[in-house]
């Protein structure tokens, strides 16, 4: 399974709802908090390539976008096999 990587705010319902999918899911996920670590905001918007919102979503080195994004890779049955892929 590929590593998932979560760029999260606290009290982010976007957030916790991305999380909620993957959790449901039973995927496994590396959370980062940018505000708990400030410092880690430029390398989310690096890595995503200008995406300043959270929550940012990474599956292996592919960026996936925010929540919306995730939900609708889920609702078109693509989920599973990004998060398989290798």
């Amino acid at each position: 399974m590929q590593q998932v990587d979560i760029y999260t705010k606290a009290f982010c319902p976007f957030c916790t709802r991305a999380k909620a999918l993957l959790e449901e899911k039973g995927v496994a996920f590396h959370e980062v908090a940018i505000d708990a670590k400030p410092q880690l905001r430029e390398e989310m918007i690096e890595r995503a390539n200008g995406g300043w919102t959270v929550p940012q979503i990474f599956i292996g080195d592919l960026h996936i976008g925010g929540c919306d994004e995730l939900m609708a890779l889920e609702r078109q049955q693509k989920l599973d096999a990004l998060l398989q892929s290798q």
